[in-house]
């Protein structure tokens, strides 16, 4: 290699980007996905099929229980908090906690309700989930409340560090029943729950959570917060029927092999997921410390800048998707999904992909810039599109394929709304974000090269 080649790349490359915040966000989403293969790998190789069931199916009802926390203050927390004076924080923050507290006793005393009143549950998994919902979801307050300080804060290094204890513990726990043989469904819970409570100590211990805020709140901020949480946790709620409407439609229609053979196009699309996500975050902080300070320039800057060098990222890695498509679905899914329409099923998200970034920072602006009634709107319009053109979609192409139609007219008419109602507020043109984005992306480099 070339010497003066070599010394650039090596220049480029340094401590302080490892330490960059887009950098330790997008770690952080990775050690979740890479913990959460290895676990289920764990699993499948230490418990029954019905276990594994089990352990999905209470999976599924926490994370509808987390949806509806989360979905209320996550972005609210964010929001509100961003950027403001001390005074303004702790009072945020005291009522976020009041009203975390509130929402975890209630849905926990709803769960208890069907624990002690409904004695015969003959279905094993919803026994177990109705046994441990409640302690796991009193469990995973504090850190999910750190979580949104931390995020808001953006200190994405300690966000880091504390998925790592949570993720890497509850492998721990697993590794070692597995060498003791003493692995069982009721054990699992258990670790989950024991990882749940280590998480919050560690943060609670660090003095990460805040909590002599509690008695800061006030009766105003409370119900600010109240009045915006109601549509960001429709908007969450929404978001996630629309992850999962393709899933009940197409077992419904076109059988559990037609849903295998979409899955897994959906699982490789995690590629643009971790970065989504992880900009998204950063970018959400920003915008509200943005905001918060009165500062509309940036903010909508912030919005062009973080959306365009998305854009820009994800273009070759949807050339790379048209290229080694194949390649990749035979090696998530092995010999029996090549030759089926997986690949090309692939290539078409990925394509539909490069407008995500724009659809999904318009949405994170609305939150922002406090007009979370028209994202929640920009949702529901998205599912209905989505339930019309999925069931359209299959009975013109009779295959899969007319999800995938269905899922370009899902992003679109999401993405046509809120640009309309964003200019309403605030100027925002796609050409202009592409234009930031690769003036953006030209100072990094040229800062990164010299």
């Amino acid at each position: 290699m070339d010497c003066g080649l070599y010394y650039s790349i090596m220049r480029a490359i340094t401590l302080a980007d490892l330490k960059n915040k887009h950098f330790l966000a997008l770690a952080g989403n990775a050690i979740i996905a890479l913990f959460g293969v290895l676990t289920i790998a764990l699993l499948t190789r230490s418990l029954s099929k019905a276990d594994v069931g089990a352990w999905f199916f209470f999976l599924g009802i926490y994370a509808l229980g987390d949806a509806i926390r989360s979905g209320f203050l996550g972005t609210a927390t964010i929001k509100f908090y961003a950027g403001t004076d001390a005074q303004r924080a702790a009072n945020v923050l005291g009522s976020v906690w009041y009203l975390a507290t509130m929402i975890t006793a209630l849905l926990t005393i709803i769960d208890l309700g069907f624990l002690f009143f409904i004695k015969d549950i003959k279905n094993e998994a919803l026994a177990v989930s109705v046994q441990w919902f409640g302690a796991t979801f009193v469990s995973s307050l504090p850190f999910n409340l750190i979580f949104w300080i931390l995020v808001a804060d953006e200190r994405y290094d300690r966000v880091l560090w504390l998925r790592l204890v949570n993720s890497a513990s509850m492998v721990i726990y697993i590794i070692v029943l597995m060498i003791t043989h003493q692995m069982t469904l009721q054990a699992l819970l258990w670790c989950n729950f024991l990882t749940n409570c280590l998480t919050s100590i560690v943060g609670l211990v660090w003095g990460l959570a805040r909590v002599r805020t509690f008695f800061k709140r006030s009766a105003e901020t409370t119900m600010e917060i109240v009045h915006y949480g109601k549509y960001s946790l429709g908007s969450t709620v929404v978001s996630k029927l629309l992850g999962n409407t393709d899933t009940f439609i197409i077992t419904s229609m076109l059988g559990t092999t037609a849903l295998a053979i979409y899955s897994i196009p959906v699982k490789l699309m995690e590629i643009i997921e971790f970065p989504l996500r992880s900009f998204v975050g950063t970018g959400m902080s920003a915008m509200a410390v943005a905001f918060n300070q009165k500062n509309d320039k940036e903010t909508n800057f912030i919005l062009h800048k973080y959306s365009g060098i998305l854009t820009l990222t994800f273009i070759p890695l949807t050339l790379g998707a048209f290229v080694f498509a194949d390649l990749a679905i035979r090696i998530l899914g092995g010999p029996q999904y090549v030759g089926t329409e997986a690949a090309n099923i692939y290539r078409l998200l990925m394509l539909i992909a490069l407008l995500h970034p724009a659809d999904r920072f318009i949405g994170v602006t609305l939150d922002i810039i406090h007009k979370p009634k028209i994202n929640f709107y920009k949702v529901i319009i998205m599912l209905i599109v989505v339930v019309v053109g999925d069931f359209t979609g299959i009975l013109v192409f009779h295959n899969v394929y007319g999800i995938v139609v269905a899922s370009l007219l899902t992003v679109m008419a999401g993405l046509y709304y809120g640009y309309y109602q964003l200019n309403k507020f605030m100027s925002f043109s796609m050409r202009e974000m592409m234009v930031v984005g690769i003036k953006e992306s030209r100072l990094w480099i040229k800062s990164r090269l010299g």
